[in-house]
């Protein structure tokens, strides 16, 4: 299963993920979902550190991404952030046994 944490600061802004794992539906290199949700993740991260230059850390490797952001930009990458929420969430509706996705107050 393909777990995404999302880190939610009190305030409620989207400070950052963290998703691992594999999904399990199909085999590695043909499961749809995990190219999904990483191809979601790489946009996300991508767009964060290199389009808009956020300050941020992003780190990936098979089956394991992170990315945080600094307190300075929060808000610059709110749109983003909540919009791979908003995908992630909708996805784990269509595939629970696949994608979890938790939220959590850091």
């Amino acid at each position: 299963m393909i777990r995404a944490e999302l880190f939610r600061s009190r305030e409620g802004l989207l400070k950052g993920f963290h998703i691992t794992g594999h999904s399990g539906m199909a085999e590695y290199g043909e499961d749809v979902i995990c190219a999904f949700v990483s191809s979601a993740a790489y946009m996300a991260a991508n767009t964060i550190t290199d389009v808009i230059c956020a300050d941020a850390h992003a780190q990936a490797d098979d089956g394991d991404m992170l990315l945080t952001v600094s307190e300075k930009d929060i808000s610059e990458c709110q749109v983003i952030l909540e919009g791979l929420r908003l995908h992630l969430e909708e996805t784990e509706k269509q595939y629970p046994d696949n994608l979890k996705v938790i939220l959590t107050e850091v």
